[in-house]
């Protein structure tokens, strides 16, 4: 039974892993004839607060968590959804929905499978020149299916987000702090940071070339978890949608035993809207 449930993580992720390479191959063949360029699109997409409609599904796979060898499948539904409030002011909503398929994380011989707590973060971002600046709340909702899942707590904080963004060259950060503020009193309390540094190269294509690392901070369980990833990606059509391929290793370099996994991959497929 738990090889079976492993080979139904594995088979899912590789086929979005294999779709998201085979797909990307194409990319220069498949560029966007009208509207933005492929290489605009890119850099959107490197660009957290730009006014684009997307929804990006992040597939992560991985092993060895904590001292069970854990095994874990996450898909991150991740709509954005820019609002103009003025000619000089948007409101971008970031949402981050997980599904969660994990087997030996919690203990031994132990599967849990269902939705974790969901993220939303709205990003109050005007227009500039130069540096690219985005501020807001983040809301940690408990939306998990299962109590190991998730935390049982509504959660609030700020969010930031810094950057520069020249043609084909992204580079910047973004972060959030949230503490619970109410929900099951006898649950721990949240109290956690989070903060990604990106640098992203576009190409006339579509195609692009980064490095990302991504940091967080559980200062209630006092425990940090510091991953890098190298990554490549494509922006392509399929029919008359325009999508963007990513992949990339998620390598461990900072974590508690309890929770960093001794390696990773990453396959993200993103539905993107432009005309939107």
């Amino acid at each position: 039974m738990k090889q079976n449930k492993h080979f139904i993580s594995h088979k899912l992720f590789f086929s979005v892993l294999f779709f998201a390479i085979s797909m990307g191959c194409f990319a220069q063949e498949a560029e966007p004839k009208a509207g933005a360029s492929a290489q605009e699109l890119a850099d959107k997409m490197a660009n957290p607060v730009a006014s684009l409609i997307s929804v990006p599904l992040q597939n992560n796979l991985t092993y060895g968590i904590g001292p069970y060898n854990g095994i874990k499948y996450q898909i991150n539904i991740q709509p954005v959804v820019p609002f103009k409030l003025s000619e000089n002011l948007n409101l971008i909503t970031r949402y981050i929905l997980p599904v969660v398929d994990q087997q030996d994380v919690t203990g031994q011989d132990t599967h849990e499978f269902g939705l974790s707590d969901a993220t939303v973060t709205a990003f109050f971002a005007p227009k500039t020149k130069g540096i690219i600046f985005g501020a807001g709340p983040a809301f940690l909702v408990p939306t998990a299916t299962e109590k190991l899942l998730g935390t049982e707590k509504f959660g609030i904080g700020p969010s930031v987000l810094v950057m520069h963004q020249g043609k084909g060259l992204s580079i910047g950060f973004l972060a959030n702090q949230i503490w619970s503020v109410a929900g099951n009193a006898d649950r721990a309390d949240f109290n956690q940071f989070y903060t990604q540094i990106f640098l992203t190269h576009s190409y006339k294509s579509g195609a692009s070339l980064g490095i990302t690392s991504e940091i967080t901070q559980n200062w209630q369980g006092n425990t940090t978890l510091i991953t890098v990833s190298p990554n490549v990606g494509a922006i392509t059509k399929l029919g008359g949608q325009t999508m963007q391929f990513a992949v990339m290793p998620l390598i461990p370099v900072v974590g508690h035993q309890s929770i960093k996994p001794d390696w990773g991959l990453r396959a993200v497929v993103a539905f993107i809207f432009p005309g939107a």
